[in-house]
């Protein structure tokens, strides 16, 4: 499921550049939404450790 939303948002941000020539804007954009995704799985994972000590 990870793979499709990553492969979902890299297309949306293709297609915005392409009508806008921004391409710096979708390289950023995408790295953008990588951390972001990594950031919300390690939380993710933090909140489910502290779930299984309490």
């Amino acid at each position: 499921m990870r793979i499709f939303l990553y492969c979902l948002y890299a297309g949306i941000l293709g297609v915005i550049s392409f009508f806008t020539q921004e391409i710096v804007t979708y390289v950023l954009l995408g790295f953008i939404l990588i951390a972001l995704n990594n950031v919300l799985s390690v939380l993710k994972e933090i909140s489910r450790k502290l779930d299984e000590k309490s």
